[in-house]
């Protein structure tokens, strides 16, 4: 297995080329920043993995994740295993849901052992989908945060549906064989949710089922 390493710090970049090298895996290059990386996959054979880091040169934002996403691109064969320090949400959800060879991401504290890393390392290589679970629950986090509908029941976006046919308190009770308190009861947890405050001339019902109609 031939891996390509992009990390800033020089000190976890040469720490992680020793000790993967100890491990018997072939490291072919390291360097230390995004452009460095895209550069030299463009110049020769293409490694089997390449490990980024997220943040990095000139900017220290997503330089990284861009990078791997550009790699997912041109060179689809090319796994990419994610090992950092923090979780870009929009970014990383682009690159764990899209085509092409595997793909991990792995934040750095939570690597407690090397054959941890050497597991990652082997799978993606082999086309596996690796990813922490920490990882995991901010990326369902944030796709909560970014979606109010997330926050309704299975009930209440019934409720909400039969409002978006048009139905009346009454009607959306008869379907749903609900009390007619207990649809209004729903109805205004479902305004809450979605962040929809009384106020006058807008109607909080109209609101909601413009929103329901966008998802």
């Amino acid at each position: 297995m031939r891996v390509t390493i992009a990390e800033d710090s020089a000190l976890l970049r040469e720490g992680l080329r020793a000790l993967l090298t100890d491990e018997g895996v072939t490291v072919d290059a390291a360097v230390g920043d995004g452009a460095e990386l895209l550069a030299m996959l463009a110049a020769r054979t293409p490694p089997d993995v390449v490990v980024v880091d997220v943040r990095m040169p000139p900017t220290h934002t997503d330089e990284g994740i861009r990078a791997a996403l550009e790699i997912r691109r041109r060179w689809p064969a090319v796994a990419v295993l994610v090992l950092s320090q923090y979780v870009e949400s929009g970014s990383a959800r682009e690159l764990v849901t899209g085509g092409g060879a595997g793909v991990g991401y792995l934040l750095k504290d939570r690597v407690m052992r090397v054959a941890e890393l050497l597991d990652a390392l082997h799978r993606v290589a082999r086309g596996d989908f690796v990813v922490d679970p920490e990882v995991v629950r901010q990326l369902f986090a944030d796709s909560r945060r970014t979606d109010p509908l997330a926050r309704l029941t299975p009930r209440e976006r019934d409720v909400l549906g039969l409002m978006a046919e048009g139905r009346t308190n009454a009607g959306i009770a008869s379907a749903l064989h609900l009390s007619l308190s207990a649809v209004e009861k729903h109805g205004n947890a479902i305004f809450t949710k979605l962040g929809l405050d009384a106020a006058d001339g807008y109607s909080r019902r109209v609101l909601a089922v413009l929103q329901y109609l966008q998802d």
